[in-house]
């Protein structure tokens, strides 16, 4: 029986956390190690399994990615040939790209604003191991240990191979081993992806390579292999590092680059010595047993992967019995029954790359951490109207708040080169989006942004109030005020900077006839699509009156910036907020009757008030407001890319509609086979674009499994619903545990015949909160740590 990591209360960003400018490849000493394997045994593990190894040409699509916050691999599993796309997240070309160009857009290039590039390649040949040679072939994705595995037979021998990144040692490894008598003979070739020269440490079998881009970053990688028991030698054959009659073996790969999260030093530490740090964390890695090593990522990793549990009931022996390919295309089948152990799999699956792909450092790009090569679309970036704010939409949900301090990391690391490109550049001429009044302040973004302090295309000028509503969500979840302090600085200045935007504007009410003034975005656009010098749109009002919102409640409970808040808070009573359209009956998107864009566009920016936020909601509030809405909600339909539609599915969620919610999530489900969108092989999100480009984007990942913990427990501060958007696939019996709630608190949830049987609320820092279910509701109070179980809804 395997151990279990002690699980304990947690507050995302503790008071004590520090948002440093350390730099994000750094040395540290060497990691405590488990006393007993916390390995749970296969019968008991959540895992992904395939019959086939991966096609070296399709590893965005097919192969299985490792990542320890920082590094990442994808890894094929190909017996004779693994090819391991290594990543750091650090590893950005381009630089501060500051001035726009002569249509008034950021310049958005891979050299000039940058993009997210290959660290490595890593190949381990084993010669003989041919896919002809071998039968019994499975690789798979252990979502509960945090391992990739590949094992087959061959000559009566069995082999395995687990790949993984961990994160207390700070590297990825590739552990071999076999039952039966057998041995390894092969090598492993260290590859840059940038033209680099590797070398050799012949003394110490090693090698690496260093270098550096055109805009001064330094990097650099290095890999070396350890024989285990049994004998075997290891040895430099240049530019090979070979390996023979090795009973088992440990390949062990490391690096990183210079940058720091501090614009003060121009993102970099000057210190820094990257190459040195790649090898001596790679030798001090290859130093351990190969199973001390795993054992200690393996705890580290169900430290973070335990807190949630999901049973959304049993799928059948036959399901059970296919790989998950097969299965993904079986329940896609027209009339095919639930599937809910591999639905449960996939909300497990985003909870693995969320803890693969952000720690401490940089938070989650459009493709997290995971690439097939240097020209990812979009440039691997993080864009502002959606796409990276989905990322963090699930952390906080599925008992991981402490994956959310990259994001806030980032963003305050990022506050003083915003701050200065918004005062020097937001009123230039050629900015379409200035503002009228001529005056600036504080800070905003544009669509994309960098690593170093680089804004790319279009100005976007609510980019800082949709930041500023997923930082302060996180808030909600925790209540720690210690976090709140550090954000302060990012909720002062976006509201700054939409003191002096606002303009003034007359409205007349629908039913009075009565005029009122209003005051309402500047000349704006509703991304991304409609006109680009549109006044008041929904978007941009619903996330103003949210910020202005919290920022009143953030000055209040930390004392400070009283009359500024007050300011603020007049303000908001003064916003603008969107009406419903006598003629379409829909809530508008801009500040007209007609529809001046596309009435199914993917982006749903005009239902902010709904999710994220809360303004609209069907237990309080306008009933016209909601109506006009969820007609809205209707009118974009039910199809389009795997981001877009977690985020309907999200809407749907809370609107308690779990029927379209479902629908929504298996429509992302679907086995994607070079069509508009679908989940691929190795349950990336994929879709294809107009120039039949196949594109992995993250967002999707994070999002649906959102969306599925939304339809079990919706939360705001104060209130905790159980079961709101509960769908019949799911209804029979099921259970979910560790499952975060705004207010402060943990939920565990088991259901029976779509009725709650049992809840229980723990305090992770809240006091008091109603938790309803089925129409009853009990009030709750309790200190932070303690607990309750509720019964008899």
């Amino acid at each position: 029986m395997s151990k279990r990591p002690t699980r304990r209360l947690f507050l995302g960003l503790g008071a004590s956390a520090a948002l440093s400018s350390l730099p994000v490849f750094t040395a540290h000493a060497a990691p405590g190690r488990p006393a007993a394997s916390p390995l749970v045994p296969a019968s008991g593990t959540t895992t992904l399994w395939y019959p086939e190894p991966a096609d070296e040409d399709k590893l965005i699509e097919e192969g299985l990615p490792v990542g320890n916050g920082r590094l990442g691999a994808l890894a094929g599993g190909d017996p004779a040939r693994e090819v391991l796309h290594v990543t750091d997240a650090s590893m950005w070309t381009g630089h501060a790209n500051t001035v726009l160009d002569g249509d008034g857009q950021f310049p958005y290039g891979r050299t000039d604003f940058g993009s997210f590039t290959l660290l490595a390649r890593v190949t381990l040949d084993l010669p003989g191991h041919d896919r002809a040679a071998v039968r019994g072939y499975r690789r798979t994705v252990d979502l509960t240990n945090g391992l990739t595995t590949t094992s087959y037979e061959k000559d009566g021998v069995r082999y395995a191979r687990e790949t993984f990144a961990s994160a207390p040692d700070d590297v990825v490894v590739i552990r071999l081993s076999q039952s039966g008598g057998g041995t390894f003979t092969g090598s492993v070739i260290l590859s840059g992806t940038h033209g680099e020269t590797t070398s050799a440490d012949r003394t110490r079998n090693v090698a690496s390579f260093s270098a550096e881009f055109g805009n001064g970053l330094r990097y650099a990688a290095g890999v070396t292999a350890a024989a285990g028991a049994g004998g075997g030698t290891v040895s430099v054959a240049w530019p090979r590092i070979a390996f023979e009659d090795c009973a088992e073996l440990t390949v062990v790969i490391s690096g990183g680059t210079d940058y720091a999260p501090d614009a003060a030093t121009g993102y970099r530490d000057p210190g820094a010595d990257p190459h040195r740090l790649a090898v001596d964390k790679a030798l001090a890695a290859a130093a351990v047993p190969a199973l001390r090593l795993r054992d200690t990522h393996v705890a580290d990793y169900r430290e973070r992967y335990d807190r949630l549990t999901l049973d959304l009931g049993r799928s059948t022996p036959r399901q059970r019995r296919m790989d998950t390919w097969t299965r993904l295309q079986a329940r896609a089948a027209e009339g095919a029954a639930p599937d809910p152990e591999l639905e449960a799999s996939y909300l497990q699956f985003g909870r693995y790359l969320t803890i693969c792909g952000s720690r401490t450092g940089l938070p989650t790009g459009l493709q997290g951490l995971w690439l097939e090569g240097n020209t990812p679309d979009w440039m691997g970036d993080y864009h502002s109207d959606v796409n990276v704010q989905m990322n963090y939409w699930l952390p906080d949900r599925a008992g991981l708040p402490d994956s959310f301090t990259a994001l806030a990391d980032y963003c305050l690391a990022q506050l003083p080169s915003w701050e200065e490109v918004t005062q020097q550049q937001f009123n230039d001429p050629r900015n379409r989006f200035r503002n009228t009044s001529g005056r600036v302040a504080g800070w905003t973004v544009a669509f994309s942004t960098s690593i170093h302090g680089a804004l790319g295309w279009w100005w976007h000028p609510a980019g800082n109030a949709w930041l500023c509503e997923s930082l302060y969500e996180h808030y909600e979840f925790t209540q720690d005020t210690g976090y709140l302090a550090r954000i302060h600085p990012l909720l002062k200045g976006a509201c700054e900077f939409w003191e002096a935007r606002l303009i003034t504007t007359t409205v007349t009410d629908p039913d009075s006839g009565a005029e009122r003034e209003v005051l309402v975005d500047d000349h704006d656009w509703s991304p991304e699509h409609g006109p680009q010098d549109a006044r008041g749109i929904t978007y941009t009002q619903e996330l103003l009156w949210a910020l202005f919102g919290h920022y009143a409640e953030a000055c209040r409970l930390l004392g400070r910036d009283a009359e500024h808040a007050a300011a603020v808070a007049g303000l908001r009573e003064r916003l603008y907020l969107p009406e419903v359209s006598p003629v379409s009956g829909r809530l508008q998107e801009w500040m007209s009757p007609d529809d001046l864009g596309e009435t199914t566009h993917r982006h749903l920016s005009p239902l902010m008030g709904l999710f994220p936020g809360d303004r609209i909601r069907p237990d309080a509030g306008d009933p016209v407001t909601l109506r006009g809405a969820t007609a809205l909600l209707e009118s974009r339909g039910m199809e389009s890319y795997g981001w877009a539609c977690a985020w309907r599915a999200l809407c749907w969620a809370r609107l308690k509609d779990a029927d379209r919610a479902y629908r929504l999530v298996l429509t992302n489900l679907r086995p994607w086979s070079g069509g508009q969108t679908g989940t691929a092989m190795n349950f990336f999100d994929m879709y294809r674009v107009s120039d039949n480009r196949a594109i992995f984007q993250i967002d999707a990942n994070f999002g649906t499994p959102a969306a599925m913990l939304e339809m079990l427990v919706y939360s705001r501060p104060g209130r905790i619903e159980l079961l709101p958007a509960l769908p019949d696939a799911w209804a029979a019996s099921g259970s979910l545990t560790g499952a975060g709630a705004r207010g402060g608190f943990t939920v565990d949830v088991r259901w029976r015949r779509g009725r709650v049987a049992e809840a229980t609320i723990r305090s992770t820092g809240g006091r008091t909160t109603t938790v309803s279910a089925g129409g009853r509701a009990r009030r709750v109070s309790l200190a932070p740590g303690e607990a309750v179980t509720l019964r008899g809804f």
